[in-house]
């Protein structure tokens, strides 16, 4: 039996913080002018309805995304709006010299005071052929991950004797945040003291371990605060359960024309009802969407409680591929309302009280 609840537009209210992830995509028929416009929009809708932070992605070369010049997009969403944290989900920092990213975020922080999260993580965030021109020397010498962010952590501090004075980024440090989607980057975030974003949307089957090898290996923090892990979670929500079915049979077809090897920009939903599936195709749709949480309010808020109780994680930051943006604005109101009837195991709930003093 479907189950229907009025849409909730009220502001969340939850020890659970709920998060925004875009890639500002560009979905078929639409360009990246317009993709861009809807991001601070989206934004600016996350504010008024009280979600913790509205992170943006680092991709290079894809056709169905205009995130690409993440800190550009950071300062645009932060200038409109007024309270939410602004960050990147995030900065690939193979792809850039530590010392440009402590000048860019100490910049931000420095007009955005209290607002800038810094998530870096080590994807090529694009094509082979594309990261070749991102990076188009490379250095047999090149550092690790590891000495990346020691690097760039260190820019945010005064310097040493003979050391380089980063002037905007001293004493201007932004929230730093280590973002992956398996147990190696848990573990480098737990040995580094930093809080942690795992990449549920892409590895929903490594969660748990990597939440655990995170804590696991947690040490003391720079700035004293506890262990915390935000987890990304795909969300489609609407008003009814099969209205949010039908909206998620878009990133469906999507995904399976990636896995038939061609490339397509998120189609309409109207275009993959009319898409003309094989039998086993149709029979094989769900499966397309491992992780995605799908549905009205009720079901909405039982998936996201059943993802809470099974990995611990202390905030949610959720991604929801919609093809309309009045739809994907809906969904979000709608899980503003879910959010704060999601519950928390009371440890959690302390260390995620204890990170928010902190940062």
């Amino acid at each position: 039996m479907e189950r229907t609840v009025a849409m909730n537009h009220t502001r969340l209210q939850s020890d659970m913080a709920l998060s925004v992830l875009d890639t500002a995509p560009v979905v078929e028929g639409s360009t990246a002018r317009e993709a861009l416009r809807n991001a601070v929009d989206l934004a600016s809708l996350a504010d008024s309805l009280g979600y913790r932070r509205y992170w943006v992605a680092e991709h290079h070369g894809m056709k169905g995304v205009a995130s690409c010049a993440t800190s550009v997009i950071i300062s645009e969403v932060a200038g409109a709006t007024t309270r939410i944290r602004v960050g990147s989900g995030g900065i690939l920092l193979p792809n850039h010299p530590p010392i440009l990213i402590a000048e860019q975020f100490g910049t931000l922080e420095i007009f955005h005071p209290g607002r800038i999260d810094l998530g870096v993580g080590r994807a090529p965030g694009g094509s082979k052929k594309v990261v070749e021109r991102v990076r188009p020397e490379v250095d047999r010498n090149a550092k690790s991950l590891t000495e990346q962010i020691e690097e760039l952590l260190q820019y945010f501090s005064p310097p040493q004797p003979g050391g380089i004075n980063v002037v905007p980024a001293v004493g201007n440090v932004p929230e730093i945040w280590m973002l992956g989607s398996g147990s190696e980057s848990a573990a480098l975030a737990g040995s580094l003291g930093l809080r942690y974003a795992f990449a549920a949307h892409l590895n929903p089957d490594a969660a748990v371990d990597a939440v655990h090898k995170y804590r696991s290996r947690f040490t003391a923090a720079r700035d004293g605060h506890a262990p915390y892990v935000v987890l990304a979670v795909p969300v489609i929500a609407a008003e009814t359960d099969s209205r949010a079915e039908w909206l998620a049979g878009s990133i469906r077809l999507k995904i399976l024309s990636r896995r038939l090897g061609k490339r397509i920009r998120l189609p309409s939903p109207v275009d993959a009802a009319a898409y003309p599936y094989s039998d086993d195709e149709r029979g094989r749709l769900a499966e397309l969407t491992p992780g995605y949480v799908i549905g009205g309010p009720e079901t909405i808020r039982e998936g996201l409680q059943a993802v809470i109780d099974k990995t611990n994680a202390n905030e949610l930051i959720v991604t929801s591929p919609i093809f309309d943006h009045v739809a994907r604005r809906q969904s979000y109101q709608i899980l503003a309302g879910v959010g704060s009837r999601l519950r928390l195991e009371h440890s959690n709930s302390q260390q995620a009280r204890s990170s928010t003093a902190a940062g």
